[in-house]
């Protein structure tokens, strides 16, 4: 029998994606773009990478159509192609390593549960205490991804200023941080400073992105 029926060419098409999702600086490169669209300037210089490897890896994930890339004057900006579903595809595969691979479960343990211990604020939950005003919205992330995508009311302070803003933070309500998304150290940095201060704060259960992949309202800055 032929090994080239339906079923074999959806495989070796979801093997292509799964290869294309293979590498670290891919994944991260994905976060980054899940944040909005971006250069391929200002993808290497937020992953630290080179011009030339950023562009590698770059056009595997275009080649897997996990982005697209739009041409602006000289500028070629990539974007997620099917925003939601690339989004909740990284998700899925973060739960599995968290599930299945010892090391990712270790990194868990001694970094990122270390610095916020307490179970994360759902979107549900968050949703309803946004309605009653009850918390202030902290998005952690660089000016330039808050201008492009954020929670509705959120307030911007990035981390290595948060410092410097802390009065901006009303001391009477909790605070509830954001950043990137599940894996983005910003906002467990901030939980754990703002704990040290004093401040009734808690961790959003991911990020912008799969707030936005869930329908939720969100804004930008003009």
């Amino acid at each position: 029998m032929s090994s080239t029926g339906p079923k074999q060419a959806i495989f070796t098409g979801l093997a292509e994606v799964a290869q294309a999702l293979g590498h670290a600086h891919r994944l991260e490169l994905l976060e980054h773009i899940a944040q909005g669209e971006r250069s391929v300037e200002e993808l290497s210089a937020r992953a630290n990478l080179s011009f030339a490897n950023a562009s590698r890896h770059l056009q595997i994930l275009r080649r897997a159509r996990l982005v697209d890339t739009e041409r602006r004057g000289k500028r070629v900006l990539y974007r997620l192609a099917g925003n939601n579903e690339v989004v909740d595809l990284m998700r899925a595969l973060g739960r599995v390593g968290e599930r299945n691979v010892a090391e990712v479960n270790r990194v868990m343990t001694d970094y990122f549960r270390a610095r916020d211990a307490l179970e994360p604020v759902s979107r549900t939950e968050l949703i309803s205490r946004l309605r009653d005003g009850l918390v202030t919205v902290l998005d952690v992330r660089p000016e330039d991804e808050f201008a492009l995508g954020h929670l509705p009311g959120a307030l911007n302070i990035p981390l290595g200023k948060l410092e410097d803003r802390l009065g901006e933070l009303p001391a009477n309500r909790a605070v509830i941080a954001y950043c990137r998304g599940p894996y983005c150290v910003l906002s467990f940095e901030a939980v754990a400073a703002l704990r040290a201060r004093g401040f009734l704060v808690r961790r959003l259960e991911d990020g912008y992105p799969e707030w936005k992949a869930a329908g939720l309202p969100v804004e930008a800055v003009a």
